[in-house]
């Protein structure tokens, strides 16, 4: 039975909600939500029965927009102002559970002065702690062959160094401030989408959002400080919007169940490992029907849940999750 009623109209849809519960039943005990946002999720845990939720995030607006529900439960709810890649010391105790929702949300989505958006006009910004470079700092300031390593590894745009030589070109006459601006330029770029197709800056715009952020750093020191923080028999669940996250979690979970492939036939068998997590999910969970219909923006979102055992906790590296990372060369601006 749940302690509290999901608000009917929450100020944005949690997306995979109901698939992330119910692999997650029965909650109880101490959660993190390393990705607090518009608080979807955490009033999601707190419904389902969680006695303390610790919401985290690096945006001080999920903060200003969490002022006029949060009181509603009262020490059940502990915020946090920082990033999740710390989530274990801001958890401040052993955890029974991790929820981290990837990427932009669409309450930074849906304001055009965030800059987040190739749809609607805004300062080229990009910034979830709205601190530090700006897209703006990096598309006016970095080199040309640094542009294209971004657009390539973190957006696998195919026409990267054609769009990064663009935007070179564009900036010599101004320099480029406005999120249409530079999707305008990128557009030119490419085809015209037929009818279905993603937009053509899309790529773009996810590849210097990553890389303002730092995000695949972000989320390869989150999933470590998340298996540190896990009780045994506690769970993590991630949400991931595109393939690159999604490759980076699989390879995660895969190697921290001992269930890493052997690609190579002929190469010796790996040696078995202590496994840190069981699999709960053993492929990812996408939307159903109804959910596709109610928020179209989930179409594209995948959730993985595993399990925390009783084996110590190990770092974690890039390379061996297979987390994108720019070429040293071409590091200048």
């Amino acid at each position: 039975m749940t302690r509290d009623v999901l608000p009917a109209q929450p100020p944005h849809v949690p997306v995979l909600l109901r698939p992330l519960l119910a692999a997650c039943a029965p909650v109880s005990g101490v959660w993190l939500d390393g990705t607090f946002g518009a608080g979807g999720y955490a009033r999601g845990l707190l419904a389902a029965g969680a006695d303390l939720v610790i919401g985290v995030d690096r945006d001080p607006l999920a903060f200003e927009l969490a002022k006029a529900w949060s009181g509603d439960y009262a020490d059940r709810l502990r915020l946090v102002a920082g990033n999740f890649s710390d989530l274990d010391g801001h958890a401040g105790q052993m955890l029974d559970g991790v929820v981290l929702d990837l990427g932009v949300s669409s309450m930074q989505l849906d304001l055009a002065e965030r800059g987040f958006s190739f749809a609607k006009d805004g300062p080229l910004d990009m910034r979830m702690a709205q601190t530090g470079p700006s897209a703006a700092d990096l598309v006016n300031g970095a080199s040309e062959e640094r542009l294209a390593d971004i657009l390539y590894h973190f957006g696998e745009e195919r026409a990267s160094r054609r769009i990064a030589h663009a935007i070179v070109d564009a900036r010599l006459r101004e320099p480029i401030t406005t999120t249409l601006r530079l999707s305008d330029i990128v557009a030119r770029c490419l085809p015209r989408p037929k009818p279905g197709q993603s937009h053509p800056a899309t790529r773009s715009f996810q590849a210097l959002r990553i890389a303002v952020n730092e995000e695949f750093s972000e989320l390869v020191q989150g999933l470590a400080a998340a298996e540190r923080a896990l009780k045994p028999g506690g769970l993590l669940a991630v949400v991931t919007f595109h393939s690159l996250e999604d490759r980076v979690v699989k390879r995660f979970f895969q190697r921290a169940a001992g269930e890493e492939p052997n690609t190579n036939r002929y190469a010796p068998a790996k040696s078995s490992t202590t496994a840190r997590f069981d699999l709960v999910t053993r492929k990812p969970v996408g939307p159903d029907a109804e959910e596709l219909t109610a928020n179209p923006r989930s179409r594209s979102a995948k959730l993985r849940v595993a399990r925390r055992t009783d084996a110590p906790a190990r770092p974690v590296t890039a390379a061996e999750v297979d987390a994108p990372e720019l070429p040293q060369k071409g590091r200048g601006k």
